[in-house]
């Protein structure tokens, strides 16, 4: 019993510090628990599968969106923001990241996951087609309305 309350304890106190660690830039990057997040706060989830050191128009993305606090401060207030930001193919990281998007069906970088508070993936679409904070925002509030009309 005290192993079990220990490891709960420990679980909780890593949900907290990742969040905190997160909040000054507004994302995190631990996909599952902030899928686990998203169920304690009611909020769905924004993730970006991206390549921020080798991929051109991931690069764009991220100074002209992702990296804006003018895009954070209205993205985290509607989604949990996740950067799942996968290394160069031939890095030693490379398989662990290849299982995750094997595991998401990622096809390629750029791409936005939007997943409901359930945990359930209700719109994907490349991010590079909406490169201004504007156009992304637009985006993502056309994606929970047609999720609400469902």
């Amino acid at each position: 019993m005290k192993a079990f309350k220990q490891r709960i304890t420990i679980v909780f106190a890593t949900l907290i510090l990742t969040s905190a660690a997160s909040s000054a830039s507004g994302w995190m990057t631990n996909l599952d628990g902030a899928l686990k997040l998203a169920k304690q706060k009611k909020k769905p989830v924004m993730a970006e599968f991206t390549g921020t050191k080798w991929c051109p128009p991931c690069i764009m993305m991220e100074d002209k969106v992702f990296k804006k606090s003018e895009f954070t401060k209205v993205a985290s207030k509607k989604f949990i923001l996740v950067k799942v930001d996968i290394p160069k193919p031939d890095s030693p990281s490379a398989k662990k990241y290849r299982d995750l998007m094997r595991k998401y069906r990622v096809m390629g970088v750029p791409t936005i996951l939007l997943f409901g508070e359930d945990g359930r993936e209700f719109s994907r679409f490349g991010a590079a087609e909406f490169p201004s904070v504007d156009a992304f925002l637009a985006k993502l509030d056309a994606e929970l309305e047609k999720r609400d009309m469902d």
